[in-house]
């Protein structure tokens, strides 16, 4: 059976004896120095009368904000996020009765600075009720990083199917795909990293002096790339 006139034949996914294809991997994996460092800080208040629950909570916000504040160009970015007053019921007798009322807001800064980090966590723990979760160590989105993992992953997939061909007595002819590894599927890949995450907790008993910054040591980040790539290369030499 032959195609209707004007309409193309079905692919040929394993090309030709004139043009075989070459099907290959390319992947890259880098281990580098993060560039940004997370903490995420929980500052509560407790107490019996409403209002004075919210005033505490207030007056510990604003001193967690200005002490984070001080470190300046050290913090890249500060927002503050979920902000609560709960009331606590009694457990036992009739009727709902309050017994306490609970504040909690949560601040999010990403630093630059390492030396800083350490110094800034052990304060900001220091505080009154206050706990503090991190850090989370990270790469930009934009980092150079990822960059030159697709380029060397590129580069990988050339070399081994440069080194089929050659293996066969061909060379390379053309590049017929490149596509990131799951594209099909828009699944992504490229990217893994692995953090370790510190948490603590302030209490009401204040230190007479600062306490000594904690020596946090930054993590390496492990970034990933992955690309499938197929070439035709020239006719073999089988018989050789």
């Amino acid at each position: 059976m032959t195609s209707a006139p004007g309409h193309p034949g079905p692919p040929t996914p394993y090309g030709t004896p004139e043009a075989p294809r070459i099907a290959v991997r390319g992947e890259a994996h880098l281990e580098v120095d993060p560039e940004t460092a997370r903490i995420g800080v929980t500052v509560q208040s407790r107490g019996t009368d409403r209002r004075e629950a919210l005033a505490d909570l207030t007056r510990r916000n604003t001193g967690a904000l200005d002490l984070i504040k001080t470190y300046g160009d050290a913090v890249e970015r500060l927002e503050t996020g979920a902000f609560s007053i709960t009331p606590e019921l009694t457990k036992h007798g009739r009727g709902e009765r309050i017994r306490a009322y609970h504040g909690r807001v949560h601040i999010t800064a990403e630093l630059t600075d390492f030396t800083a980090l350490g110094e800034l966590t052990t304060r900001l723990a220091d505080l009154d009720l206050t706990q503090v979760d991190g850090p989370w160590w990270a790469l930009r989105p934009d980092s150079p990083t990822h960059r030159r993992a697709r380029q060397q992953a590129v580069r990988e997939a050339v070399q081994r199917a440069r080194e089929y061909a050659e293996a066969l007595g061909a060379t390379l002819a053309a590049l017929v795909e490149l596509a990131d590894v799951g594209a099909e599927n828009a699944q992504p890949y490229g990217m893994e990293t692995y953090s370790r995450s510190m948490r603590t907790k302030g209490f009401d008993a204040a230190a007479p002096e600062d306490p000594q910054a904690l020596d946090l040591e930054p993590e390496r980040q492990h970034v990933y790339a992955q690309v499938n790539a197929r070439f035709t290369m020239t006719p073999p030499a089988l018989e050789r």
